[in-house]
């Protein structure tokens, strides 16, 4: 069994109060979380974003 690992926008402040709760395996968790950085907030998809959520997944 795969762990399951999340991240939480809500823990960050935002222009657009975003509520968005992201969970699964860790590398499905990275994909996302960047891909909804990138869409949802304007940030560039690098080695930078890619650190800081990996900072911030945690055991579901």
């Amino acid at each position: 069994m795969m762990d399951r690992v999340m991240i939480d926008c809500r823990k960050y402040p935002s222009d657009n109060n975003c509520q968005v709760t992201i969970a699964g395996t860790h590398d499905e968790v990275l994909e996302i979380a960047a891909w909804h950085d990138v869409t949802a907030h304007g940030h560039v998809d690098g080695p930078e974003l890619r650190a800081m959520i990996e900072k911030d997944i945690v055991a579901a």
